[in-house]
Parts: structure tokens; sequence; C-alpha cells
């Protein structure tokens, strides 16, 4: 069977009523979305938090990206409010390890982000103990940020060296740039920008979804 590759719909907003309408829109063309939390210290801007996710209530999967400085101290809160996997940054902590161990004693699915300028031999040593990688292909913290296309180099890497390992990218695709992004490597690529500031996200998310899959079978 041919490898496949998903769009994954990413909500970044500081307003719960933004977030609560941008997950409403979800639920009528996808399961699964990529939730982005930011402290305004490990990354300028400031989002909303586990409680406000909490009380959408929605039937959606997520996962919460935590843009932020100690993300163990998040992991609990996100736990609780329902998160399938939880997503901290390796340039976060002095101690990767330790988020890591502190995900696992709570029975949380872990993956680890990588900022652009990161070189994957650093991370090679941790990914047998996390289940995911997800390289961004901006500078975090904003939508819309300019894609660095460098980094489509480190997902051909990390793929090379682990084929059966789980890769995602985030940040910056678009139909535009979503042909080459596909063919990198990815599994999965986060999308927010490309999808909720466009007039039909619903359409948007499906033309990104049918033209990355083109992609890899061309």
């Amino acid at each position: 069977m041919g490898r496949s590759i998903r769009i994954v719909p990413a909500i970044l907003t500081d307003d719960p009523a933004a977030l609560n309408k941008m997950v409403r829109q979800a639920e009528a063309f996808c399961d699964y979305v990529q939730l982005d939390i930011m402290d305004r210290g490990f990354v300028p801007s400031r989002s909303i938090s586990a409680g406000d996710i909490a009380a959408l209530k929605t039937p959606l999967a997520w996962e919460a990206h935590l843009m932020v400085k100690r993300p163990q101290t998040y992991f609990e809160d996100f736990k609780k409010a329902g998160a399938a996997r939880i997503i901290f940054h390796y340039e976060a902590t002095a101690t990767p390890l330790g988020a890591i161990a502190a995900a696992r004693s709570l029975g949380i699915d872990i993956g680890m982000a990588v900022n652009p300028g990161t070189d994957i031999v650093k991370i090679l040593p941790l990914v047998e103990q996390i289940d995911s990688v997800l390289f961004m292909s901006v500078n975090p913290g904003f939508y819309g940020s300019p894609f660095i296309p460098a980094v489509l180099d480190s997902v051909t890497r990390l793929r090379r060296l682990c084929p059966d390992f789980e890769i995602g990218m985030d940040g910056g695709i678009s139909e535009g740039n979503i042909g080459t992004v596909a063919r990198s490597g990815a599994d999965y690529l986060c999308v927010g920008s490309g999808i909720f500031r466009k007039p039909d996200p619903a359409e948007s998310y499906r033309l990104l979804s049918n033209a990355a899959s083109a992609a890899i079978k061309a």
C-alpha cells in the first residue's frame, strides 16, 4: 500500500469566541484538529487555555501544540481537557527527556516540535522515546508567517533515517507549496491560515487534502 498523507487544521487564537467559531467550522469537514497554545514567553503571543478548550465540548479529537516554557507543567490540564496528544517544543525545555517522562507518567501520547533552526542530529537520540516529530516550517507564534523551505531537507533526512516514524510539518503551508511539502516525506501537514483565513474553510481543506494526496501519487 502506498503512503498516505493527511491535513490537520491548526487553530491559533487568543479569543474564546473565535476558538468556538473555528472549532464549529472544523466539525463540518474533519475529525481531528491541532490547537495551538502560547504563553507569551517561549513565543511573543498568548493564546486560549486548557479551560477554554474544555468548555467547548466538541466531538473532534484534538492535539495540543504547546509553544510554552516549562511544558510539562501544562500536561495534566490538557489531559483533563481531553487532548488526544500533546506536542512540546524541543527548544522550550532544558530537559526534554524529563518532559517525555512526565507525559508517559500521565499516559499521554507525546510529540515533539522542532524549530527551523534546530539540526535533526540533536533530536535523533529522542525519537525512540516519542510518538511523533513536528517540524516547524515557520518561526512559531503567529498565523500567516512565511514558509521556510530549508525545513524540507530536515523532513527528508529524518524520513530516510526513520522510515516508519510519524512526521508532521506545521506552518506556511498553502495551495502554492503543498505539492512540494507533501513529497518531502511528512505524514501530516498542519494548516492554519491556509484554511481558516479563506472564504470557505471546508473547501480550502478539501482542496489541500486532494492536492497533497495527488502529489504523493504522482
